[in-house]
């Protein structure tokens, strides 16, 4: 984890480029806050978790080649794994419960309002 007065390192991990943009903009604007990079499917992000040490994962439910909640369980595998907030457009229960026992620390819609997934990535960031 990153010291208490260093930025927040966070990964974008989305299979939609626009989604992954829209959230660099949104994420990026803040300064206690770092995109260290971005991902489109779970396998690239796991391999990206590996060299760029993100602490905060914003990781997609549905993506090619791996998918978001075998990835997320992969982290988890992991010595010291990142924090991860898994984001979808679908709001059925089953989905929140699977995010959760893949051991996601967060679960938000896409639609959420940026002022809230601002407030979820620091929350998490921080335990």
């Amino acid at each position: 984890m990153s010291s208490p007065t260093a930025a927040t390192r966070v990964l974008i991990v989305d299979d939609d480029p626009l989604v992954r943009s829209a959230l660099t903009l949104m994420l990026g604007g803040q300064g206690d806050l770092e995109i260290v990079g971005e991902a489109g499917d779970g396998r690239a992000g796991l391999d990206a978790v590996t060299t760029l040490r993100p602490d905060v994962v914003l990781m997609d439910i549905r993506m090619p080649v791996l998918d978001g909640l075998e990835a997320t369980r992969r982290l988890h595998e992991r010595p010291d794994p990142p924090r991860v907030i898994v984001l979808t457009t679908f709001d059925a229960d089953e989905h929140i419960v699977a995010a959760l026992a893949a051991g996601a620390d967060g679960f938000l819609l896409k639609d959420t309002p940026p002022a809230q997934l601002l407030a979820a990535v620091r929350a998490v960031a921080v335990g």
